[in-house]
C-alpha cells in the first residue's frame, strides 16, 4: 500500500480553493453574500480585465473588528453559525466560513474595514495564505476588500479562464441576480472604468428589475403576491404573450437566496399550460418566503441547489401563485389594425408597396400571396419591417428610387436569368388528394398512402439547402431589430458573430447586453427576428462543444424551422403538387432536423384490413 502522506497546508489550501473560487464570478458571488450579511444598504462592485487582475467589493455594512480580521481568512471560521443544530435553520447567505480562506490561497487580497462607531479602520493584506501587512487605517464605516491576480500561483488553473469579456459578463450575471434579489440593496457596478449598472435601493422589485433588464422585459411583468401553507411567494412573471425561446429569464430565490429549483421551475411552466405556446418559456423573478427549517441549503459547494423537506406545498405555492396572477391579468384586448407602411428590401431589389389596411380585398390577397410565398423561400414582405422614418432609411429608400428610375433597358436585360436547373430525378406517379387539418397533404403512390407533414417535410428542405450553401442569400433589414439578452446569453452571441454571418446574419454588439441585427437570410423576411436571435443565443449557452459546424446545425435548425411553411398555413392544391414532386426527388428527406418523420405510410393491404376486407 502507498504511503499515506498529510498534506501541507500550502497544499491543501489550494485543493479547498476549488470548491469556493472557479473564477472571478464566484468570488464576486461570496463577497456580495458577506457583504449582505453584514448589513450593508449600498454596495460597489468593480473589477477589471473581467475580475482575472482586479475586483473590489465596497460596501456599508457593520464592519469587522480587528480583532476579529485575521480569522476572516482561516478556514471554516465563521461567525454564522456555532453548532451542528444551527445547520437545520439557516437564515444568513454565507455560512460555510470558506469563501475567503479560499480566495485568500490563490490571490492577493487586501482587506479595509471599519467598525459602526469606531474612530479608526484596519488594513490587512494576504497572498496565496501568506500574512503581507496588518496595520491601522483611515476609512468609511464599513468594508472594502481588492482581490489581484486571481491564480496568480497556480498557473494550471489560471489557462481554463475564458476571455476577458467571456469572464466579465459571468461577473456581471451575478451583479444582476444578486441586484434583483435585493431590491432594498443599492448596486453599483463599475466594469473598466465605466458605470453599467446602478440600482436604486428603494426596495421596489419592478424598479430593480428595469433597472437590469431594461424597459422591454420589465414592462411585461405581472405581480404575484400568494400565501399558502405556511409560505409566501412575491416577484413578478412575464405576459403570456411576452414568452420567450428559452428559460434563460427564470430566476428563483428561496428567502432571498439565488438557487436552482426543479420543483418550481416544473410548477411554474404548468401555470402557464395552454397559455402560451409550445417551446415557449415564462420568464419570472420570484422569491419563496418559508421557514429555514424546511429548506437544506447545505448540499452544495457553490450553495446553488437547495432540498426541501416537502416538495409538494412548494410545487403548490408556485403554482397556484402564478396562476391566480395570470388569470387575473386574463383581460380580453382591443385589437387595433395599423396601416402598411411602404417597405424596401433592397437587397433583392424589390419594392413593394401595399394599400391601408382598410381596403380588405387588397389585405386578404397579401395574406394568401405571403403564404404561398414563404412555402417557396420567396422573401415575401411583412408589416413587422417597416420603413422607418429616421435618416438613415429615408436615405436608403430615396437611393433606391433613384437606382430604380436610372437603371437602362435594352433588350438583353429585360429578359428575366435563368436559374440554375437542378438535375432530373425519376419520381413515382403520384396523386395528391388533399390535405388534412391544414397539415398533412395526402398522396397516393401506387397501393399506398402517403401522409406528409410539409412543415416538417418543408424545415428539412430548408435545412438542407443552408447546409450545401456555399454563400447564403442574405437580405438588408431597412429596420434593425435590437435584441436585449441576458448578460450569459450576450457573451455567446458576441462570442459567435462570424458564425452568425456564415449562417447568413449580420449581428452586431450594440453594447448594454444588447445586440443589433442588420441583415438575415432571406427566406426568413416577416419572421421574428428578435424571437430567432434569443432561441439560438440559448442554444449557444447550453451547448458542451466548441465545434463550429454543431453550433450552425443549431442556427441552421431554428431558421429553417421559422422559414417553413406553418401547420395551418392555407396551400394551394397547385403548390401541394409541386411541393410533393419535389419532396419525392429527394430521397434524403425522410426526417426533418429534429428527428421526427416527414412522412408516414399506409398500404392498401392494411387499409382493407382495417375495414375487414382481407
Amino acid at each position: 500500500m502507498p504511503e499515506i502522506n498529510i498534506l501541507p497546508k500550502e497544499v491543501y489550501q489550494l485543493i479547498a480553493a476549488g470548491e469556493g473560487v472557479e473564477r472571478p464570478s464566484s468570488v464576486v458571488k461570496e463577497m456580495i453574500e458577506n457583504s449582505l450579511d453584514a448589513g450593508a444598504k449600498n454596495i460597489t462592485v468593480e473589477i477589471k480585465n473581467g475580475g482575472i487582475t482586479y475586483i473590489r467589493i465596497t460596501d456599508d455594512g457593520c464592519g469587522i473588528a480587528k480583532s476579529e480580521i485575521k480569522k476572516v481568512f482561516i478556514p471554516h471560521a465563521t461567525s454564522k453559525i456555532k453548532t451542528g443544530d444551527d445547520l437545520d435553520a439557516i437564515s444568513t447567505l454565507g455560512f460555510r466560513g470558506e469563501a475567503m480562506a479560499s480566495v485568500a490561497a490563490v490571490a492577493r487580497v487586501e482587506l479595509l474595514t471599519r467598525e459602526k462607531g469606531s474612530k479608526l479602520g484596519s488594513r490587512y493584506e494576504i497572498a496565496g495564505g501568506e500574512e503581507k501587512d496588518f496595520s491601522d487605517a483611515g476609512c468609511p464605516e464599513g468594508t472594502t476588500i481588492v482581490v489581484r491576480d486571481i491564480f496568480f500561483n497556480t498557473p494550471a488553473r489560471m489557462k481554463f479562464l475564458k476571455k476577458d469579456v467571456t469572464e466579465g459578463n459571468s461577473v456581471a450575471g451575478v451583479v444582476d441576480r444578486m441586484a434583483i434579489s435585493h431590491p432594498e440593496v443599492s448596486f453599483r457596478f463599475i466594469r473598466d472604468g465605466k458605470q453599467v449598472l446602478i440600482t436604486s435601493g428603494n426596495g421596489e422589485l419592478k424598479s430593480a428589475v428595469y433597472s437590469v433588464f431594461g424597459k422591454e422585459f420589465s414592462s411585461s411583468l405581472i405581480d404575484v403576491d400568494y400565501s399558502v401553507n405556511n409560505m409566501h411567494i412575491s416577484g413578478v412573471v412575464t405576459k403570456p404573450s411576452a414568452s420567450r425561446k428559452s428559460r434563460a429569464m427564470q430566476f428563483f430565490f428561496i428567502n432571498s437566496r439565488l438557487v436552482r429549483c426543479q420543483t418550481a421551475m416544473a410548477a411554474l411552466e404548468q401555470a402557464y399550460k395552454n397559455s402560451i405556446m409550445v417551446g415557449k418559456f415564462p420568464g419570472c423573478v420570484l422569491n419563496i418566503e418559508c421557514d429555514s427549517s424546511f429548506v437544506d441549503v447545505n448540499v452544495h459547494p457553490a450553495k446553488i441547489e437547495v432540498r426541501f423537506a416537502n416538495e409538494r406545498p412548494v410545487f403548490e405555492l408556485v403554482y397556484y401563485g402564478v396562476k391566480s396572477a395570470i388569470e387575473q391579468q386574463d383581460t380580453p384586448k382591443e385589437v387595433i389594425f395599423e396601416d402598411k407602411k411602404p417597405v424596401v428590401q433592397t437587397a433583392s431589389g424589390r419594392l413593394d408597396i401595399f394599400k391601408k389596411s382598410e381596403d380588405k380585398p387588397q389585405q386578404m390577397e397579401f395574406r394568401q400571396k405571403k403564404s404561398s410565398e414563404n412555402f417557396w423561400n420567396v422573401a415575401a414582405p411583412k408589416s413587422e419591417y417597416k420603413a422607418a422614418p429616421d435618416e438613415e432609411s429615408k436615405r436608403v429608400y430615396k437611393k433606391t428610387l433613384d437606382e430604380i428610375s436610372n437603371i437602362e433597358f435594352d433588350e438583353e436585360q429585360t429578359k428575366a436569368p435563368e436559374e440554375p436547373k437542378e438535375p432530373e430525378v425519376d419520381v413515382p406517379d403520384f396523386r395528391v388528394i388533399g390535405e388534412a387539418f391544414k397539415t398533412y397533404i395526402i398522396v397516393e403512390i401506387d397501393k399506398e398512402l402517403y401522409f406528409i407533414d410539409k412543415h416538417a417535410a418543408h424545415e428539412r428542405m430548408n435545412f438542407e439547402k443552408l447546409k450545401k450553401s456555399t454563400e447564403i442569400n442574405s437580405q438588408l433589414l431597412l429596420s434593425p431589430v435590437a435584441v436585449r439578452l441576458t448578460k450569459e446569453e450576450y457573451s455567446a452571441v458576441c462570442s459567435n458573430l462570424d458564425l452568425y454571418k456564415k449562417c447568413g446574419f449580420l449581428v452586431e454588439d450594440f453594447g448594454d447586453s444588447s445586440v443589433i441585427v442588420r441583415e438575415c437570410p432571406s427566406m426568413l423576411s416577416g419572421e421574428d427576428i428578435e424571437e430567432l436571435i434569443c432561441e439560438t443565443a440559448g442554444k449557444l449557452l447550453e451547448g458542451k462543444t466548441d465545434i463550429t459546424p454543431d453550433k450552425m446545425d443549431w442556427i441552421f435548425h431554428s431558421t429553417s424551422c421559422r422559414a417553413a411553411v406553418k401547420a395551418g398555413d392555407y396551400t394551394s392544391p397547385y403548390e401541394r403538387e409541386l411541393f410533393v414532386k419535389k419532396l419525392l426527388s429527394m430521397p434524403e428527406i425522410r426526417y426533418c432536423p429534429h428527428g421526427r418523420p416527414v412522412m408516414i405510410k399506409m398500404t392498401k393491404y392494411e387499409i382493407e384490413k382495417l375495414f375487414g376486407r382481407s
